[in-house]
């Protein structure tokens, strides 16, 4: 049974905190309840739930018991934007051989980096499409996207072109009409923890930890045009299981996998 979720606002509401907080509340269909100075700690034992915090210029999303919240930022996409706009080579654009234009179906979005990169790549000619399982995820990247300032970091902008959409990977892919993308992505949570991605330690506890299936392969598959692409921790059986060629990166720990149609 999935804990339930409330919608809060800062210790000091304002007026935008508070339009915040009932956006929130009429976008996911949950209940709103008074900050009355308690804090979310206490909150989210009293409520036996999740709290989601509607501040006044972003969304916090406190799973109960989590020792940090999730928000979105564009976190390590920004760097890798601006090495991709110096002409240097990402690891996934590379694997998933990216180019102007193309269509992308990120399965994993999570905090969204794989896709704003995809979206810079992809350019306004191209089609980039995020799924997100957990609903509260969703919701808090969606508006992230659309509202984050990128006058400090102009290259992000590209965010404002991506699509969101709350569902679990298989149930959307199912919808979709055979070779509905160029390249379908999928990053589920890794079986094991890489201690260097502390910056995700939110989103772990936030997100869905869906396992690779061979119906999600298989659909994946049919959806793609040209190829669909794994990312993984670099133990996972899921490369040979499911019979992606590995992209081997003898520095990092996780590998990407792919499985061409032609």
């Amino acid at each position: 049974m999935r804990r339930i979720t409330v919608v809060t606002t800062g210790g000091r509401p304002d007026e935008m905190s508070e339009r915040l907080a009932e956006e929130a509340c009429e976008a996911l269909d949950l209940d709103f309840v008074p900050r009355k100075k308690r804090s979310v700690a206490k909150m989210g034992k009293e409520y036996d739930a999740h709290v989601i915090v509607a501040g006044k210029d972003r969304y916090e999303y406190y799973p109960k018991g989590a020792p940090a919240p999730f928000f979105f930022h564009p976190n390590s996409a920004a760097f890798r934007l601006k090495r991709l706009d110096r002409g240097e080579i990402d690891p996934m654009v590379a694997v998933c051989e990216l180019t102007q234009g193309d269509s992308f179906l990120d399965c994993t979005l999570g905090i969204g980096s794989d896709s704003l990169v995809a979206a810079f790549v992809a350019g306004q000619s191209g089609k980039v499409v995020g799924v997100e399982a957990n609903p509260n995820v969703a919701f808090i990247v969606e508006k992230g996207m659309q509202t984050y300032d990128t006058t400090e970091l102009p290259l992000t902008a590209c965010m404002r072109h991506i699509k969101v959409i709350c569902s679990e990977a298989v149930t959307y892919l199912k919808a979709l009409p055979d070779h509905s993308f160029d390249v379908v992505y999928m990053d589920p949570m890794f079986e094991e923890t890489i201690e260097e991605s502390n910056n995700f330690e939110a989103l772990r506890e936030a997100g869905e930890h869906l396992a690779l299936t061979k119906e999600w392969v298989e659909e994946a598959v049919r959806v793609a045009k040209r190829r669909v692409v794994l990312k993984a921790h670099f133990r996972s059986e899921w490369f040979d299981k499911f019979g992606f060629q590995r992209d081997i990166r003898p520095t990092s720990k996780f590998h990407y996998g792919y499985i061409d149609k032609e």
